[in-house]
């Protein structure tokens, strides 16, 4: 093991046992006196990943605390590490923490992969300057703003994920979860990350994208709750972070400028078959088009909006089969996963198992995005 690997697992290692502990509520003269040490420091440089822990010191600490010693040696597992907010409508309990299990290990085991690779993470600086009294003419500001400034053109949907990853190294991954649930925002330590729902209506995903991006950029100043439930009962404050991620999203994907343009040289086309065409060109649902219409006081009560039918809007005007799918998690996570399988670094077994699939499953991910299994079945 180099020296630089070495160096993480002992961060690691030591990073867990203060978990631990303070789950306890344990001080570290406590848990010292309970391991047998001399003195609290040789704790205090466990945990500050200054020195190696023995065998026997490890077993100790799975029976003090009654964890499996995985807890404390597995690195594709988060113990403590890592904010998440995940949105759904209307999923069960069971539903939500079955996927929320399943993009946690995902996302670590990118995390960890990454770092074998030797590859630094990105460390997302930016953020909005928004706050909870902001206005919603001040979200959709600033996602206009954010357009321009990432060069996303008239159409921003349509470059917004590969921006996100390639140039400000946020993880977007597609994936599919149970009916219900549309995305979620991950914070880790120096890494991003976004989950999509990729069997949603393309331009839900768009929205999602860009909504989670909004959590993203004000985490700081105003967390989000972990898990968004449209159905569930929100305080004041939860509904208001809410709001402002719709507007700011609405914004950011349907620049003022393209919308003024794109409603003068509407003519006289059914305002159903309008809507639901420029959503589609746009990326976005026709239901978003119409309030964002409204928002920029293009749709009014004096024009065309009283006679609009919202059923007439469903999916675009489209049929469910109608699309195609994006490849599942993303080009990027899959070409980790190649190397890391290439290499030795990662068995098949393990990564099947990772990623709560069959190595069957593995090899159609890897043709999936145009790679050769590097692996015989």
């Amino acid at each position: 093991m180099n020296d630089l690997r070495l160096e993480r697992v002992l961060r690691m290692i030591g990073q867990r046992i203060r978990f631990a502990r303070e789950a306890k509520g344990w001080n570290q003269a406590l848990l010292a006196e309970k391991l047998g040490f001399k003195d609290r420091q040789i704790l205090s440089n466990l945990e500050a990943g200054k020195r190696r822990l023995a065998a026997d010191e490890l077993m100790r600490l799975t029976d003090l605390f009654e964890l499996p010693m995985d807890f404390f040696t597995d690195s594709f597992r988060l113990v403590g590490e890592g904010e998440f907010s995940w949105r759904a409508r209307g999923a069960s309990p069971a539903a939500k923490e079955s996927f929320a299990e399943r993009a946690r290990q995902v996302v670590v085991t990118y995390w960890r992969l990454s770092e074998l690779r030797g590859e630094p993470h990105m460390i997302h600086s930016l953020a909005l300057k928004l706050t909870q009294r902001s206005s919603w003419e001040e979200a959709r500001l600033a996602g206009e703003q954010l357009a321009l400034a990432w060069n996303l053109g008239e159409f921003p949907a349509q470059r917004l994920s590969e921006v996100v990853e390639q140039q400000h190294g946020l993880l977007v991954l597609h994936m599919d979860p149970p009916e219900g649930i549309s995305g979620a925002a991950c914070r880790l330590p120096e890494l991003n990350t976004v989950f999509i729902n990729r069997r949603e209506p393309d331009g839900r995903r768009s929205f999602n994208l860009a909504h989670e991006l909004f959590h993203i950029l004000t985490w700081q100043e105003m967390p989000p709750r972990e898990w968004d439930d449209e159905t569930a009962e929100m305080t004041p404050r939860e509904r208001r972070v809410e709001q402002l991620a719709d507007n700011f999203a609405g914004a950011l994907l349907m620049p003022a400028t393209t919308l003024r343009k794109l409603w003068e040289n509407r003519g006289s086309k059914d305002i159903h078959t309008w809507l639901n065409n420029t959503a589609s060109e746009l990326g976005v649902t026709a239901l978003a088009l119409k309030t964002r219409l409204e928002q920029a006081e293009l749709l009014t009560a004096e024009n065309e909006l009283l006679k609009i039918d919202p059923a007439r809007l469903t999916w675009n005007g489209r049929t469910p089969g109608e699309r195609s799918l994006p490849k599942l998690y993303s080009r990027r996570f899959v070409e980790l996963l190649h190397w890391a399988l290439d290499k030795g670094e990662l068995s098949v077994r393990r990564a099947a198992g990772l990623l709560s699939c069959t190595i069957e499953d593995l090899e159609d991910l890897f043709r999936a995005h145009g790679m050769e299994p590097p692996f015989d079945l």
